[in-house]
């Protein structure tokens, strides 16, 4: 088997791998009710009111995925069921969203950079590829290859930068929660196991970025055509 194959079969075992826990993890906890009877849309409007942020909305989404913080309209978006559900996985997703609101109001520097990188990130996802599919396409053109790693290489630092702004919402998620004692202890520590396994999925997102780049590099980065 060619190396570089590996290297996409591993970045996909570690991504399969990590969803695989996240799913199960957040599915366990979605079972159990949280002691407080409060909802992830209750949890996120007492953290926020706590923290003074009180111009930040909630909105439930129509899907059950895609929680997120939007700092454009200063929202925490939250899927369905961790909108209404009474649970420790819809509390512990709802704190993290809010983690992110906390980060925005604070100016956390990691965050604002990575803000200011999605324009950049979401060109690289979408043309690094095509670019080098058009530089072999005109007989290996050397200059188009190397844009689309560099282009590549963007959504690649993204993704690395995604790091510590999520693991540092996680951290300030659980803070919150035991500061205005919204889970009970045990509840808590089942909510820090959704948190580090929803973690782990930008974690393996990053290496498998990580090796799909080094893939890149080795196959085009050499100046030369290939001869096989």
């Amino acid at each position: 088997m060619d190396a570089t194959y590996l290297l996409v079969i591993i970045g996909m075992v570690l991504c399969l791998g990590a969803g695989a826990l996240v799913n199960s993890t957040m599915g366990k906890y979605s079972r159990v009710r949280s002691s407080t009877g409060l909802t992830g849309a209750e949890a996120a409007r007492r953290i926020l009111n706590n923290e003074g942020l009180y111009q930040v909305q909630i909105e439930c989404l129509s899907s059950e995925s895609g929680d997120h913080y939007d700092p454009r309209t200063n929202t925490v978006r939250l899927s369905r069921g961790n909108y209404s559900q009474p649970t420790v996985t819809a509390v512990g997703v709802a704190a993290h969203e809010c983690g992110h609101a906390i980060q925005h109001a604070k100016g956390y520097s990691p965050l604002k950079f990575r803000t200011a990188l999605v324009p950049a990130a979401n060109i690289g996802s979408k043309l690094g590829f095509p670019l080098i599919l058009l530089g072999i396409v005109l007989s290996w053109n050397q200059v188009l290859i190397e844009i689309g790693i560099w282009a590549f290489a963007l959504a690649v630092i993204f993704q690395l930068v995604t790091l510590p702004v999520e693991f540092n919402a996680s951290s300030r998620a659980v803070a919150k929660i035991e500061q205005y004692g919204l889970l009970t202890v045990e509840e808590n520590r089942g909510c820090k196991k959704v948190l580090r396994a929803a973690a782990m999925t930008y974690v393996a997102a990053a290496a498998s970025a990580i090796l799909q780049l080094l893939r890149l590099v080795l196959l085009f980065g050499g100046g030369r055509r290939r001869s096989d």
